[in-house]
């Protein structure tokens, strides 16, 4: 099957963990973006990176670019390409774009001028023409165009691939998927020490750690991919695939994962999505205040997500809590290695406590940092002196 080039979307600031799972999946690095990794491969690939990319949120299969200054030279060089290779005259199909150039001012116009493009073809040559719209449920066809360059893709995924399928209770404005399979990532945990997650919300950060220690695909759960509606489709590589990949899971753990929250309601829909995810048995959830939270002996990471204090005045209102962040990493988590992820740099220095790491994220729009903190009993030279004499 022929390759070509792939682009691999992502959030800005994802980019290196997703250089790192291309890699551990066994595809080149050909160059990077701040949102995005290109890399080489054929078709089928493209359904092998939807079923395993954590990070990935779409993944774009290169067809043709060219030179083009106007929406109806668009239109030409979009009707020139053999789009019935890749769908029927009975396809769905939907034009999505990232379009910045001066002869178009509204993004929906060049989207028109690709949809217009491939169905006039169809019905020239065939007599017949796919329907379209704007569902991103079966094919997608991607336009980039940026002042005179214009390159041309088929959206594989279709939905993001932060939609895994699992979080049918998202509960107010929960951290990405994709986003926290990459903080997860960020820590470097893989399994064999104990995950705890207060203040879990909806249970993104305890799920995601849950598969990637259980090496189960992320796009397992998913029964719908853009690939599935192109003319090319093989349902037995793609059933080949998911089956490699749920033999290549784990079962257990020998470690735990903690999920807590003081909110009821938070926790119900972190055990639902559990379940639908299939890690609910390996995710142990607990009501109560996070300076409450249980933690095993032993070592490991406490990873938490407080709020930001983005509406008017709530900054003021959460200093008390990030300080009390700090006061539960030096009271209850020695031996631990503590996180705290905020997109608020003021309010972080209420923790108290020097950082080792500063990692760079993006939620959205909002730069947020990943803060690392090694958590000692006493002073840190106290805590050097003591593993001296154990050694």
């Amino acid at each position: 099957m022929r390759e070509s080039k792939i682009l691999v979307t992502c959030a800005k600031g994802i980019t290196p963990f997703l250089k790192e799972e291309l890699r551990a999946l066994g595809f080149p690095i050909l160059s990077e973006m701040i949102a995005g990794v290109l890399t080489q491969g054929s078709l089928d690939d493209t359904m092998k990176l939807n079923l395993h990319l954590r990070t990935g949120q779409r993944v774009l299969y290169f067809l043709n670019s060219f030179k083009t200054d106007t929406p109806e030279e668009l239109y030409e060089k979009i009707t020139r390409m053999p789009w019935e290779d890749h769908l029927t005259e009975k396809s769905y199909f939907a034009v999505t774009s990232a379009v910045r150039t001066a002869s178009i001012t509204d993004t929906r116009f060049a989207n028109l001028k690709c949809k217009d493009a491939i169905v006039d073809r169809f019905q020239r040559r065939l007599g017949r023409r796919p329907d379209s719209g704007p569902k991103r449920d079966q094919a997608v066809i991607f336009l980039h165009w940026q002042d005179e360059d214009c390159s041309v893709y088929l959206d594989t995924s279709g939905e993001p691939l932060a939609k895994r399928g699992y979080r049918k209770i998202p509960l107010g404005a929960p951290m990405q998927e994709t986003l926290a399979a990459a903080v997860v990532q960020a820590t470097g945990w893989n399994g064999k020490s104990h995950f705890i997650n207060p203040m879990c919300g909806s249970g993104t950060l305890a799920i995601e750690a849950a598969l990637l220690a259980l090496n189960k695909a992320a796009g397992l759960l998913r029964s719908n991919y853009g690939f599935m509606h192109l003319k090319w489709y093989n349902a037995f590589a793609w059933n080949a695939f998911r089956k490699a990949a749920r033999e290549a899971g784990r079962k257990t753990l020998d470690c735990k994962i903690i999920a807590t929250d003081n909110d009821q309601k938070a926790i119900q829909s972190a055990r639902q999505n559990a379940l639908t995810a299939g890690v609910d048995r390996l995710i142990e959830f607990k009501v109560c205040d996070f300076t409450e939270t249980p933690l095993p002996e032993g070592n490991g990471l406490v990873i938490m997500n407080p709020n930001y204090g983005e509406r008017m005045g709530e900054a003021a209102e959460l200093e008390s809590t990030y300080k009390a962040l700090g006061d539960f990493f030096k009271q209850k988590c020695q031996g631990y290695t503590g996180y705290v992820f905020t997109g608020n740099s003021e309010l972080a220095k209420r923790i108290g406590l020097k950082t080792k790491r500063r990692i760079p994220f993006f939620n959205g729009e909002i730069e947020c940092r990943l803060l690392e903190f090694e958590v000692y009993e006493g002073s840190k030279e106290r805590a050097l002196d003591a593993t001296a004499l154990k050694e």
